[in-house]
C-alpha cells in the first residue's frame, strides 16, 4: 500500500503541456495521482508524460481542443469508461488576448476569450460532474488572475477570469451539502510561464518564480483539509 497522499486517486489537468498545468500535473502524479493530460499541444503533452513516467507516475495524455464542446463530451466518456470517480480537476487552460482599452476589443477576439476562459470551462464542470460526484473527497481547482479586479487594458482577460470565479463559486455552492465536491480558486501571481512573457515582454523572467511554486500549492490545497471556496494568491 502506497503511503503518498493522492494514490489511488484520479486527476484531470487542463492546459498540461507546458506552463503551470505541466508543473501541476508532474506533481500531482509525484504524490500518487494518475494524471489525464489534455491540451491542444501533442508533443509538448508527450514530453510532460515522459516526465512523469520516468519519474515512477502515471499518465494519459487526451489531445483536444477545449473550445469544441463536442471533445469535451467525448474525454467524459472515454474516462468514465475507465475510471468510476475523478477526484482533482484543475481548471488550467486560458488564453489571454490582447490588451486593449473596453472600447477597442475586438469583438471576434472577445469571444474566443470567453468561449475557452468561460464557456470551456462550462463544459468541463457539466462533463465531469456525474464524476466528481461519485469521488469521497473531490477537488474543483480553478486558475484565476490579480485582475479581476479592474486594470486598465486587460478588461477582456479580467472579465472572463471574473466570469470564471462567479462560475465556479456558484458551483461550489450549489455542491457542497449534496456531496464531498470542493472549490478551490488559485491567483497564481507572477510566474515565469508563456502567457506572462507575451503580457510582459520587457520582464526579466529571472526575476520569477517558476510554476513548480504555484503547482506544489495546488498540491498542498487539494491533500489538506480545505474548505470550500477558498481563494488565495500565490506569493514568492
Amino acid at each position: 500500500m502506497s503511503d503518498l497522499p493522492l494514490s489511488g486517486k484520479l486527476a484531470l489537468v487542463t492546459g498540461a503541456s507546458r506552463g503551470i498545468g505541466a508543473a501541476t500535473a508532474q506533481v500531482l502524479a509525484a504524490a500518487g495521482a494518475h494524471v489525464v493530460l489534455t491540451a491542444r499541444t501533442t508533443g509538448g503533452l508527450e514530453e510532460v508524460e515522459d516526465r512523469i513516467h520516468q519519474g515512477g507516475g502515471h499518465a494519459t495524455i487526451a489531445p483536444l481542443d477545449l473550445t469544441d464542446g463536442e471533445s469535451i463530451g467525448r474525454l467524459a466518456q472515454a474516462i468514465s469508461g475507465r475510471w468510476q470517480a475523478l477526484d482533482i480537476l484543475v481548471l488550467n487552460a486560458a488564453t489571454l488576448g490582447s490588451l486593449a482599452a473596453a472600447q477597442a476589443i475586438d469583438s471576434k477576439e472577445f469571444a474566443r476569450v470567453l468561449t475557452l476562459n468561460v464557456g470551456a470551462q462550462q463544459a468541463l464542470i457539466a462533463a465531469f460532474d456525474t464524476m466528481l460526484r461519485a469521488s469521497s473527497d473531490a477537488r474543483l481547482v480553478a486558475l484565476t488572475s490579480s485582475v479581476v479586479a479592474p486594470r486598465a487594458y486587460w478588461g477582456a482577460y479580467g472579465a472572463s477570469k471574473a466570469a470564471l470565479e462567479t462560475l465556479v463559486g456558484a458551483y461550489g455552492e450549489e455542491v457542497k451539502n449534496i456531496s464531498a465536491i470542493r472549490t478551490h480558486i488559485v491567483d497564481p501571481g507572477a510566474t515565469r510561464t508563456a502567457m506572462r512573457a507575451r503580457a510582459f515582454p520587457g520582464e526579466d523572467p529571472a526575476s520569477l518564480k517558476g510554476p513548480e511554486v504555484v503547482a506544489e500549492t495546488i498540491l498542498r490545497l487539494v491533500t489538506a483539509d480545505t474548505p470550500t471556496g477558498h481563494r488565495m494568491r500565490v506569493e514568492g
